[in-house]
């Protein structure tokens, strides 16, 4: 886990962020190396903060910015957000994450493919090397590039489509249930991945409908009720009990 008061520069930063209309603000930061998890019960803005980030979605006041404050870049919508190194990992790999007709490399590569020009022409030996190198780290198992996608275990795309989201080298990741429906091997290399990235001072936002595993991931906790962030909470705070009492406007 991170010393957050070694954690040298502000990453991001929501200002006077309200999620709708009649909702509070709120303002948060996530700095390089920790790993930030979100709960609540569904429908109460956890999910919207993370799209927030991402770009995907407006707030209804308020300001998402990357960098410190003498340098301030202010994220207004997707396209944005990937240029300046926010990566988004999405909740349904089935309807907006894979390309279901395109091979495992074509599903890797497809928000890359400028990185493997060389003069004006795709270099398939590039690209290749790319997904190898990624396909090793993340312990992918498929029976070739070429395979479709379709071919693969769920857990086997949600690793493709993490690959294809840290081709990008993103700054800040921001995973929308990453483990949701897949097998429990597959769920701890993804631990390890994740722990890993922090470690080398990414960023990464977990959207969870398991309280568990943001307890066992996530060096702080942001809870949301009725689409404000209602607790917030470190070290022995993060417990079952206190998270599950937030999410219902309980005291612990």
């Amino acid at each position: 886990m991170p010393d957050h008061s070694t954690l040298s520069s502000l990453l991001l930063h929501s200002r006077d962020l309200a999620l709708r209309h009649d909702a509070h603000p709120f303002s948060q930061t996530i700095r390089p190396g920790e790993i930030v998890g979100l709960a609540g019960l569904d429908g109460h803005g956890q999910e919207r903060f993370l799209e927030i980030m991402a770009g995907l979605k407006k707030p209804a006041q308020g300001t998402i910015c990357l960098g410190g404050p003498n340098a301030e870049i202010r994220i207004s919508d997707f396209r944005m957000a990937v240029a300046n190194g926010i990566a988004y990992l999405p909740r349904d790999r089935r309807a907006t994450g894979i390309f279901p007709m395109q091979s495992v490399l074509d599903n890797f590569a497809i928000s890359t493919v400028g990185r493997d020009a060389r003069f004006g022409l795709i270099s398939a030996a590039s690209r290749l090397r790319r997904y190898q190198s990624y396909r090793d780290r993340l312990s992918i198992s498929a029976p070739r590039p070429d395979a479709a996608i379709t071919t693969l275990s769920g857990g086997n795309q949600q690793k493709v489509l993490l690959a294809r989201a840290l081709a990008l080298e993103p700054r800040l990741l921001l995973l929308n249930d990453p483990t949701r429906g897949v097998d429990v091997a597959t769920r701890h290399v993804l631990y390890d991945v994740f722990r890993g990235l922090a470690a080398e001072g990414m960023a990464l936002v977990v959207l969870s409908s398991e309280i568990e595993e943001i307890l066992l991931l996530c060096h702080r906790v942001l809870v949301f009720r009725d689409h404000g962030l209602t607790a917030e909470m470190t070290g022995a705070a993060m417990n079952t009990e206190s998270v599950i009492s937030a999410m219902f406007g309980r005291a612990a």
